[in-house]
């Protein structure tokens, strides 16, 4: 297994998670029926922040925060959400890829997590 190097790493990467959040009926109707993405579409989306969080490259300048607020205000974003999600997230990523760059997202991904527990529940 290699380390993730590219966007295309990412977009691979972010196609398999997705897969598996889509199929797993107690967060899938978030994405599906809450948020309504249109997950070709949103792909770019995604790789773009991962770029920006994990190599300080992408293009990313939405407010990922600020999403995660609105989508809230739809349908509360519970612990046991964010946990679903963290769990698929570092599955995915052990299935795919190792090494440092695998752990940094993992990482990143668990803080990123804590701080929009914060600001959702502040609200």
């Amino acid at each position: 297994m290699h380390d993730i190097e590219t966007r295309d790493d990412l977009l691979l990467l972010m196609r398999a998670f997705y897969s598996r959040l889509l199929a797993d009926p107690t967060i899938s109707y978030i994405f599906t029926e809450v948020a309504k993405i249109d997950l070709e579409a949103h792909l770019p989306h995604l790789a773009d922040f991962w770029e920006q969080t994990l190599f300080y490259t992408g293009g990313y300048k939405k407010n990922v925060l600020q999403l995660h607020l609105d989508l809230n205000a739809k349908e509360k974003i519970t612990d046991a959400h964010f946990n679903t999600w963290l769990n698929h997230f570092h599955k995915t990523i052990d299935e795919y890829f190792a090494g440092e760059n695998a752990e940094r997202m993992k990482s990143r991904a668990e803080s990123i997590a804590t701080v929009m527990k914060i600001k959702i529940y502040e609200h």
